[in-house]
């Protein structure tokens, strides 16, 4: 099946249209006392309304840098950001964004974390608190509304988080590494659950990942990134169905799909495969 026809058999958004985004000639340069730090660009990137757009790289490459550009939080040193057709000169405000630190305040409950939306947007408290339960309960989190966040394991603590970001319909939503700190077994499930709210609501997603089952299995399209100065080197449409199978492997494309950025990675000297152990990059092992 196409991923042109995936879309397709998608329900049509809940909420107003999906936004689209465009970067070009993105750059980031940081100041320190020690010099300068070209830490992203020049790169140019675009993403579709309603599409779920991975971005993936290695450590330090700029990909978190790029996705607080792209929200507003902080300037590119050049380049644009445009949202809708609109440069982009402040932060977004129709915007969810997930963290790989859940970020949720110790003193209030699981529901009130997510309502903390409907406060500081000055929103309707009974439309956003039935749309919290409904998120609760899609969310696996029914129950535990009234839980504290120390009494919550670290995946429902980043459930709650995504519920926050999602309560009040943004048209797009950020997301870095937010499954980074969890478990394999929680990080699969959370990744099935946000894959069904996608194809619910149809919203813009920017997903940052360093994950490549993450990448392949969420995402329309991944987006690779070069090591520091980050730039996008390579893009790679997921032309598998949805919702996708909770084991990849079952899709022999996936293994296709993950060799072809792994052949990546190791082309940009993020991995190194043909290394023993005991060697260096390009050393036989013998003396020189």
């Amino acid at each position: 099946m196409s991923t042109q026809a995936t879309m397709a058999n998608r329900p049509a958004p809940a909420s107003a249209a999906a936004a689209t985004i465009t970067g070009q000639q993105v750059t980031k340069t940081f100041r320190t006392k020690a010099g300068t730090n070209h830490a992203l660009g020049p790169t140019d990137f675009e993403i579709k309304s309603g599409e779920f757009v991975s971005i993936i790289g290695a450590s330090g490459c700029g990909k978190s840098t790029l996705m607080l550009i792209t929200a507003g939080l902080i300037p590119p040193s050049e380049g644009t950001i445009v949202v809708d057709g609109k440069r982009l000169d402040r932060p977004l405000t129709d915007i969810g964004i997930v963290f790989q630190d859940h970020l949720l305040l110790d003193f209030r409950t699981a529901i009130d974390n997510v309502l903390l939306q409907q406060q500081i947007r000055g929103l309707d408290r009974a439309l956003l608190s039935e749309r919290a339960s409904d998120l609760f309960k899609k969310l696996g989190l029914s129950g535990a509304e009234r839980r504290y966040p120390s009494q919550l394991s670290g995946g429902m603590r980043q459930r709650v988080s995504i519920a926050r970001a999602l309560v009040h319909e943004p048209s797009i939503l950020m997301m870095d590494e937010p499954f980074g700190a969890l478990d394999a077994i929680t990080r699969t499930q959370i990744r099935h659950d946000l894959e069904l709210l996608w194809m619910e609501t149809c919203k813009t997603v920017l997903f940052i990942t360093h994950s490549i089952e993450e990448a392949i299995g969420l995402s329309d399209r991944v987006l690779v990134m070069s090591r520091a100065p980050g730039r996008i080197i390579e893009e790679i449409k997921i032309d598998l169905p949805r919702p996708r199978p909770v084991h990849l492997g079952d899709y022999p494309e996936f293994a296709e799909y993950a060799n072809r950025i792994y052949g990546i990675f190791e082309r940009i000297g993020v991995y190194n495969f043909g290394t023993k152990v005991g060697e260096t990059p390009g050393d036989s092992g013998q003396a020189r």
